[in-house]
C-alpha cells in the first residue's frame, strides 16, 4: 500500500519484493549451474555439496534484506566472498552478492558512505582473492574490485536521479498549492469588493428611498405636488440602484476578456449627481474643493467617490442635523476627502432603525471605507472631533504628472 501523501504506484511498476526474489533466484541459480557443470569453455564441474546450497541460501537472504540493512549486508557480504575464497576457492555467489550490496548502499546512502564503504569492500575482495587464488593480482581479481567500484557509482547516480525528481516533483506540488492558495485569496478579495460595491451603492440610493418614500405618505393627502416630487426621487433613485447593480452584474458574467472593465465606472467626475441625490434626500452639503482638478487613476477616483458617498450615508442616516461639509483637495502626491457633520447623541434617532443595527450600519460603512483607502495604498481615520461632530478623513496617494502641477 503506498504511503499517505504519495503518488499512487503504476500498475506496471513491480514491488521491490518481487524484484528482489527475481534477482536471487537468478543470482543463485547462475552460480549453481557454474558449480555444477563449470564455466563456459571448461570442464572443471563438480557435484553440489550442502556448503553449496548453504551459501547459495545466505545469498539469497542477503539479497533480500539488503534495502532494510545496506550497510550491513555489505558488510556480511564481503566478509563471506573473503571466508569463500578461502575456503573453497570459489567466491562467485557471495563477490555478485556484494556487488549488489554495493550498489544497493550508493542508492540508499549518502555519496561519502556510499564510496567509503563500496571502495573498503573492493579492496577487500580483491586482496582476497588475489591472495588466496592462483589468478593473480591482475585479471579477474581486478575485475571483481571494478565490478564493485562500478556497481557503487551507477548507485549513486541512481540516487541522485531520484533526489532530482523527487526535489522537481515537491517544487511542483508547492507550486500548485501556491496557484490554490492565491486563487483562494483573490477569491476571497474579489467576494469583499463586490460586497463593498454592493454595499455602497444600495446603501445610499434606499436611504434616499426611505426618506422620500416618508415623505410621500405624510403629503399625499395635504399637499399632493409634493408627494409627486418625492415620488420622482425615489423612482430616480431606485433606477440609479438598478443601473448599478447591472454595472456589477455585468463585470461578474464576464467570461475573461483582458479589455473589459473590470470595475464599476464611478468617479469624483459623478460628484455632483451625487450631492444632488443627497440635497434631494434632505442633507444639505457644503462642498469645498481645493487644488486644481486633475485625472487620478481609476482605482484612486473610484476609492474617492466611493468613500463620499458612503460618509455622506452615514452623515444623513445617522447625524444629528441637516448639514454636512464636504472637502476634496488635490495635493502634489494625494488626494484628501474630508467630510464632517454633527455628531447624533442618540442612534435611536433613526427613524426606521434601532440603535444597535444602526451602529451596526456605521461600523460596515467605516470597514468598508477603510478597506477602499487601504486597497489604493492610502489612510483612513474617522470618528468624533471633540466639538459634537463626527469627521471622516481620507488620504488617497496619487502623485501629479510634471505636466500636471501648475
Amino acid at each position: 500500500m503506498d504511503e499517505p501523501g504519495t503518488r499512487p504506484r503504476p500498475w506496471w511498476r513491480v514491488p521491490p519484493i518481487v524484484l528482489d526474489v527475481a534477482l536471487a533466484a537468478a543470482v543463485v541459480a547462475t552460480v549453481l549451474v557454474m558449480v555444477a557443470f563449470g564455466r563456459p569453455g571448461t570442464t572443471d564441474g563438480r557435484a553440489l555439496t550442502w556448503l553449496d546450497w548453504l551459501g547459495a541460501l545466505v545469498a539469497v537472504g542477503l539479497i533480500l534484506v539488503r534495502r532494510r540493512w545496506p550497510l550491513p549486508v555489505l558488510v556480511l557480504s564481503t566478509a563471506s566472498a573473503v571466508v569463500t575464497v578461502a575456503a573453497a576457492k570459489e567466491p562467485a555467489a557471495f563477490v555478485a552478492t556484494t556487488v549488489i550490496a554495493a550498489y544497493t548502499v550508493g542508492t540508499h546512502t549518502n555519496r561519502r558512505t556510499a564510496w567509503l564503504a563500496g571502495g573498503i569492500s573492493a579492496v577487500v575482495v580483491y586482496a582476497a582473492v588475489g591472495t588466496f587464488t592462483d589468478q593473480g593480482w591482475l585479471g579477474p581479481p581486478l575485475g571483481v574490485m571494478a565490478w564493485i567500484g562500478m556497481a557503487t557509482a551507477v548507485g549513486d547516480a541512481t540516487r541522485s536521479r531520484r533526489a532530482y525528481v523527487a526535489a522537481v516533483e515537491e517544487r511542483a506540488r508547492r507550486a500548485e498549492q501556491n496557484r490554490d492558495e492565491e486563487a483562494r485569496r483573490r477569491v476571497a478579495e474579489e467576494r469583499v469588493r463586490i460586497a463593498r460595491d454592493l454595499h455602497d451603492v444600495v446603501a445610499h440610493h434606499i436611504a434616499v428611498v426611505n426618506v422620500h418614500a416618508g415623505l410621500a405618505e405624510h403629503s399625499v393627502r395635504t399637499r399632493p405636488e409634493q408627494a409627486e416630487t418625492s415620488l420622482r426621487h425615489v423612482r430616480q433613485a431606485a433606477q440609479t440602484v438598478l443601473e448599478e447593480l447591472a454595472t456589477i452584474l455585468a463585470v461578474l458574467r464576464q467570461n475573461g476578456d483582458a479589455t473589459a472593465p473590470t470595475e464599476p465606472v464611478r468617479g469624483l467626475a459623478q460628484l455632483d449627481e451625487l450631492l444632488t441625490s443627497v440635497a434631494a434626500a434632505g442633507l444639505r452639503v457644503e462642498h469645498r474643493q481645493l487644488g486644481s482638478v486633475r485625472p487620478l487613476p481609476a482605482a484612486v477616483d473610484q476609492a474617492a467617490y466611493r468613500i463620499v458617498q458612503e460618509a455622506l450615508t452615514n452623515a444623513h442616516k445617522h447625524g444629528s442635523g441637516r448639514a454636512a461639509t464636504l472637502s476634496v483637495e488635490y495635493r502634489r502626491d494625494a488626494v484628501v476627502v474630508d467630510v464632517a457633520n454633527p455628531a447624533a447623541t442618540d442612534p435611536a434617532s433613526a427613524d426606521t432603525m434601532s440603535a444597535e443595527s444602526a451602529i451596526a450600519d456605521v461600523g460596515h460603512g467605516l470597514t468598508g471605507m477603510r478597506e477602499r483607502a487601504v486597497a489604493v495604498g492610502g489612510s483612513f481615520s474617522a470618528g468624533p472631533t471633540g466639538t459634537g461632530r463626527f469627521q471622516v478623513h481620507a488620504v488617497l496617494p496619487s502623485p501629479a504628472r510634471p505636466e500636471a502641477v501648475p
